[in-house]
């Protein structure tokens, strides 16, 4: 884990804002383990400049509405009061990366809960769920009609994960033992996890998708990873099935109506998108092909959320950098 060489650690931490989905249940442990602080919740939009002023540290997933600049673009540092830590409730703290966000004086830390069993799940259902044909069994069903249909297995098939971290090995781990063949894409080309039959760079990406039954996307947005997954890259798919469990911004969302129609994919099922909510709009809500979710596949738990606070406020407390602590230019 790479962290800033030398982040601003915030002096005396004692005052805990906690804003956020599942903010008093978070808060509430967080009480429990440490009575000698205050803390107070609320939800994002109830967040007032008085929070913050009061505030030493805010622990959410996304920028609170009462921070962010109002007709123009810039640090909120004003806006954030007397917060000189902010501790994301996610694994992905790209809310947080936006340009000239946070000021420098501000750590930023992220989530240590380890969300790669579930997604792991997430991405095996949906992969059963295809394969399978159990979309179009259940409609025959309501429709009454017996519809037999050969059913490839699962076994054999060839997965692409681009994304080797924690969520990449979790899933490798689960396809490996049903028999999937599993090909890691890292910006390393390693992994040393026995679950990667075979490792590649990341510039070898558009090679190596040539062959995948299913392409699985598990990484940040990040400024090296944001568009990963181009036209160019989904033009090289031979039917492949795309997973999206990482961030909407990694791939290029609009091509993949595009490659669908022209059969470089044969489906896709996405749990995160460029714009949240997916808008009305958007052509994936109707493409039978396409199975939606709404950035469900990894959740944060109170107590992997309230875990996550109290073990980098240790560290802090010890005077050290903390474990989860983001390095700015790597984006986590």
């Amino acid at each position: 884990m790479s962290t800033p060489s030398s982040p601003a650690l915030p002096p005396g931490v004692r005052r805990v804002l906690v804003a956020g989905n599942g903010g008093p249940a978070i808060a509430a442990r967080i009480r429990a383990a440490r009575p000698d602080l205050e803390v107070r919740d609320a939800a994002p939009a109830d967040v007032t400049a008085e929070d913050l002023a009061w505030a030493d540290a805010l622990v959410a997933f996304r920028v609170p509405p009462v921070c962010r600049p109002s007709g123009h673009s810039g640090s909120v540092q004003a806006q954030l009061g007397s917060v000189r830590w902010v501790q994301s409730t996610g694994a992905g703290v790209d809310p947080w990366l936006e340009a000239g966000l946070l000021p420098d004086n501000v750590l930023l830390t992220r989530s240590s809960e380890s969300f790669g069993p579930m997604i792991a799940e997430w991405v095996v259902s949906r992969i059963f769920a295809i394969q399978l044909q159990l979309l179009p069994l259940a409609d025959a069903q309501r429709r009454g009609q017996w519809a037999p249909r050969d059913i490839p297995r699962v076994a054999g098939t060839h997965a692409v994960l681009l994304g080797t971290g924690d969520i990449g090995r979790a899933v490798a781990t689960v396809l490996s033992g049903l028999g999937v063949r599993v090909s890691g894409v890292s910006r390393s080309g390693q992994s040393g996890h026995p679950a990667f039959s075979a490792m590649h760079r990341v510039e070898a990406l558009a090679e190596v998708v040539h062959d995948a039954d299913w392409l699985v996307v598990s990484t940040p947005d990040t400024p090296a990873t944001r568009g990963l997954v181009s036209r160019e890259v989904l033009s090289r798919c031979r039917g492949a099935v795309l997973l999206n469990a990482g961030r909407g911004a990694v791939v290029e969302e609009t091509a993949i109506p595009e490659a669908l129609n022209a059969g470089r994919l044969r489906g896709a099922a996405l749990d995160v998108f460029v714009e949240e909510p997916l808008p009305a709009s958007s052509p994936l809500w109707s493409d039978s092909r396409v199975l939606v979710s709404p950035h469900i596949s990894g959740l944060t738990t109170a107590e992997g959320a309230a875990g996550a606070f109290l073990e980098n406020l240790a560290a802090i407390e010890r005077g050290q950098v903390p474990t989860w602590a983001v390095d700015r230019a790597r984006g986590y």
